[in-house]
């Protein structure tokens, strides 16, 4: 085995499980929390230079699998089977570790109507309880942008309740 390989297995058996963790949170499904990670680590093995250093290599794969979670829900196929579970509108729990499955089901599918930069504060702040500055970090913006994307945000979901 060449070094990089070495290299590169000792990154996946060190970030691999918090990335599943991460994934099978926001995804819900095991199968689909692993093949997502596969996908994400599949992906720097082909393109190492995507990471490029401006931040720990956990915080990158945070924010990959973030992305990539994010994009799973949007995929045409989930979208439509997660909004006939559950089409109506529903705030955001104020506490999603203490969330229901069902209320989860129509947490994920209100995350697949979100525009990307909507749907990536929402995880953050909600899921994560990130203050502004590490969502600034982790989105690559100001503290006050985030707060603007919060505000949006707010109103997206008193639309959406409206809507209903």
């Amino acid at each position: 085995m060449s070094r990089q390989a070495d290299s590169f297995d000792a990154l996946y058996r060190r970030h691999a499980p918090s990335a599943f963790r991460r994934a099978e949170r926001l995804l819900g499904a095991a199968d689909v929390a692993h093949e997502v990670v596969h996908d994400v680590f599949l992906s720097l093995l082909e393109r190492p230079a995507q990471y490029e250093g401006r931040s720990s290599m956990s915080t990158f794969l945070y924010s990959a699998v973030t992305h990539a979670c994010l994009n799973r829900l949007r995929d045409d196929k989930n979208r439509r089977r997660l909004l006939q579970l559950n089409a109506q509108a529903v705030p955001l729990p104020s506490a999603p570790q203490e969330a229901t499955a069902e209320e989860w089901t129509t947490l994920r599918a209100r995350l697949a109507r979100l525009p990307d930069g909507l749907a990536q504060v929402a995880v953050y702040y909600y899921f994560d309880e990130l203050s502004h500055e590490e969502i600034a970090r982790l989105v690559g913006c100001s503290r006050s942008h985030v707060g603007d994307l919060l505000q949006r945000l707010q109103v997206w979901t008193q639309q959406e309740a409206g809507a209903a």
